[in-house]
């Protein structure tokens, strides 16, 4: 599994609320508590997308150009930044700007879908992730507050069978929105990434040295294997000394004690996510010694391992 993809799989992005609008102009939309990640996209007209978090000035998103929303606490969608909001979502129910709740059928479409549905609608499709845990704060570390990705050939199929999808109701529908949402978000994160609007963590512009590259998946596909730099750099056909100065240049610090980052991160949200005992989770991520474990993770995180699972359920308890 390559890095993103591994990222993808263990920040849990997956199981996320999609809905989609059919409505001319004017319509605007304000999201209260938003979850950490937001994957926005519009046809058939642009819109305008205002970070409360950031100042009042909106960002324009032309049709068929995906916006990628994170660590945002509220944020306004709408066909103008001269359209007042007509609505807030807030706790996932929907309410009148300024008023009380919608009716659970208001301007009710089709399955997830609402609006008037004229054919001279605009169509905003919004998928939501709720992420948690440090590999999910590492998979958002790749973006800023809104990045927008300009509209593609291989995005635009995906945006409509998106937008078909979200009106069915058949068996298995989830499943299908899921992965069209998916694929949505790494095809808009392969193009982020690669932008010159894009300021990436050194680990993550580390994946265009095919070398250095490799060396990431190896650490990421086999992260409790005992690795050693030696034993990185004979996989790759380098010297060890060269293998090493390479990584630390590219990578921003030396091979092993990234991989005890990642290590640690794994465990982290192993012993936030799961009821694995301390040696269980030590063993996991690499280490046969549960002492030695708790003495690089309280390294890392300022707590033993025991403090750390605590301290997060204290934490859910209260959300």
């Amino acid at each position: 599994m390559d890095v993103l993809s591994d990222l993808l799989f263990r920040a849990q992005a997956r199981d996320a609320h999609i809905k989609q609008l059919i409505q001319p102009p004017p319509w605007s939309i304000t999201y209260a508590d938003a979850p950490p990640l937001t994957v926005v996209a519009t046809l058939g007209a642009p819109a305008t997308i205002r970070l409360d978090d950031e100042g009042p000035s909106p960002a324009h998103l032309n049709a068929g150009e995906v916006a990628l929303i994170t660590r945002t606490n509220r944020y306004t969608i709408a066909d103008s930044p001269d359209t007042p909001p007509q609505y807030v979502i807030h706790k996932g129910r929907k309410h009148l700007a300024g008023r009380g709740d919608v009716p659970a059928d208001h301007h009710g479409l089709a399955p997830r879908t609402y609006g008037d549905g004229s054919s001279d609608a605009t169509v905003m499709l919004r998928g939501a992730y709720h992420l948690r845990g440090d590999v999910a704060d590492r998979l958002l570390d790749m973006l800023p507050p809104l990045a927008i990705v300009p509209a593609g050939p291989r995005t635009a199929p995906v945006l409509q069978m998106l937008s078909r999808e979200a009106r069915r109701d058949d068996p298995g529908q989830d499943a299908v929105l899921h992965r069209l949402l998916d694929l949505t978000l790494v095809l808009a994160l392969r193009a982020w990434c690669v932008s010159p609007e894009a300021t990436l963590p050194t680990w993550c512009r580390a994946l265009t040295d095919p070398a250095i590259g490799d060396a990431l998946q190896l650490l990421h596909e086999q992260p409790a294997h005992p690795w050693t730099v030696g034993d990185l750099a004979a996989k790759l056909g380098m010297s060890r000394a060269a293998f090493a100065a390479r990584f630390t240049d590219r990578v921003g610090q030396p091979p092993l004690t990234y991989l005890t980052n990642w290590r640690m991160t794994i465990a982290a949200d192993l012993l936030q996510d799961t009821t694995a005992t301390v040696a269980t989770v030590a063993s996991t991520v690499g280490y046969r010694d549960p002492f030695a474990f708790s003495v690089a993770f309280k390294r890392t995180h300022g707590y033993t391992p025991s403090t750390w699972r605590h301290k997060s359920q204290d934490h859910s308890d209260v959300i």
